[in-house]
């Protein structure tokens, strides 16, 4: 039993772990975010007692570089959809339209999180296991396991 209480006073708790973002882009370049995440037992009785709100996060992390405020469309305890309003830079032309996505970076909340006291304790894990890029037109772009999604530039034919 002391060999358990040790382990568990020394191996740090699981915590935040991003499962998946799939981000939707519509014509206009408004995109649909949508975060699968798994919490700590912790972290859901935080979010039961209203203390912590994953989507609350996300949404203020979209709306410091979003022209329009972003709208959390669902929320749960282990998912948020959220609309960002023109997320994409869109470029249309004669022949063809091209959609430029900004970066998207979860850096930022790795180092915040590595600067509380309790830091050492758990391991949270921002980099989604997957991240889909969707355009209009139905091509994708796929990542796996990064913590900072790189700009997308994408034509489609009109």
């Amino acid at each position: 039993i002391s060999i358990c209480i040790l382990s568990l006073t020394v191996m740090p708790a699981q915590a935040f772990t991003a499962k998946s973002l799939t981000i939707t882009l519509a014509p206009n370049g408004d995109a649909e975010m949508n975060m699968q995440y798994e919490l700590s037992f912790f972290e859901q009785g935080a979010v039961f007692f209203q203390i912590a709100d994953p989507s609350r996060e996300l949404k203020k992390a979209f709306d410091t570089n979003s022209p329009e405020p972003v709208t959390v469309l669902e929320a749960t305890p282990s998912s948020a959809i959220l609309l960002v309003p023109k997320f994409a830079t869109v470029r249309n032309e004669a022949v063809q339209s091209t959609m430029i996505t900004p970066s998207v970076s979860f850096e930022k909340a790795q180092h915040v999180m590595n600067g509380y006291w309790f830091a050492p304790l758990i391991s949270p894990d921002f980099s989604p296991a997957v991240t889909l890029v969707r355009f209009p037109d139905g091509y994708r772009v796929v990542y796996y396991d990064v913590l900072a999604v790189p700009s997308v530039t994408h034509a489609m034919k009109q």
